[in-house]
């Protein structure tokens, strides 16, 4: 799988060093490169890169104004790259795969680079899967409800890593460790064994992030990490309750227990 990718900083050895770290990774393919912002969104525009690497702080539209003057189009994945710090929750609030600090480390991008990496990987399955989907339709529209369940998903597909604007800090959340989240508005409550953290982001958007074969909805607005059940209650109206590590109690719904049944 080849990515395409666009760099992006006024800095020309910026670019150049970027550009040298960038050459053992045998799937990134350089399509261009911009020097402004007004540069980026033509590049954009034109290449339909999967990957640009961001400058914040450029000449006229800065990296912020390159994302938002895309919204009228499928953007591509775009990773941050600064010399401050201090942007790195604007840049999670604009949904970047990643916020490196100048200058960029080997071991720091190749990490970025992997994230990336499921990030199009999930996003082209989603793809190929909706084509089938419509040229059966096509051919065959009775054939479409009777398709064989997809195959279980592979669970690198899925974060690992969440990272959490909380209290005006970056909070980089290991999910292993989370126990439930809680759906409170647009807000969701995300705890673990020592805290409980805040995350603007809606319950279905959260639910495509994790590993569904562990972590389940087990009512309308609650999600729970499976490995922290520790014992099921039945109760007498057809819903139940969950014990969790920390000793806290979950209340499953009913349209919900058959899911949490496969699981336990």
């Amino acid at each position: 799988m080849t990515i395409r990718t666009l760099l992006v900083d006024d800095e020309p050895l910026a670019v150049q060093g970027l550009e040298l770290r960038l050459k053992p990774f045998a799937d990134i393919e350089i399509v261009g490169k911009a020097m402004n912002g007004r540069e980026a969104i033509r590049a954009i525009r034109t290449e339909k890169p999967d990957l640009v690497f961001l400058d914040v702080q450029m000449p006229g539209f800065d990296g912020f104004s390159v994302v938002s003057a895309l919204a009228d189009i499928t953007p591509p994945l775009f990773v941050f790259v600064t010399a401050y710090s201090d942007h790195a929750i604007r840049a999670f609030e604009a949904q970047a795969v990643d916020y490196l600090m100048k200058p960029v480390e080997p071991e720091r991008l190749a990490q970025t680079i992997e994230r990336v990496r499921l990030r199009l990987q999930e996003k082209r399955m989603c793809e190929e899967a909706e084509r089938l989907a419509a040229k059966l339709a096509e051919v065959d529209p009775a054939s479409v409800s009777t398709l064989a369940p997809a195959p279980e998903p592979a669970a690198d597909r899925f974060e690992k890593i969440i990272n959490v604007k909380d209290q005006g800090q970056i909070f980089r959340v290991d999910v292993d460790t989370i126990e439930k989240i809680d759906a409170a508005g647009d807000y969701m409550c995300l705890t673990t064994a020592d805290q409980t953290l805040i995350l603007r982001e809606t319950m279905k958007d959260l639910e495509r992030r994790l590993d569904p074969r562990k972590f389940q909805r087990v009512h309308r607005s609650t999600i729970v990490n499976l490995d922290n059940v520790r014992q099921v209650k039945p109760h007498t109206n057809g819903e139940c309750f969950l014990t969790l590590a920390s000793g806290a109690t979950v209340k499953v719904s009913r349209s919900y227990r058959d899911v949490v049944a496969r699981f336990l």
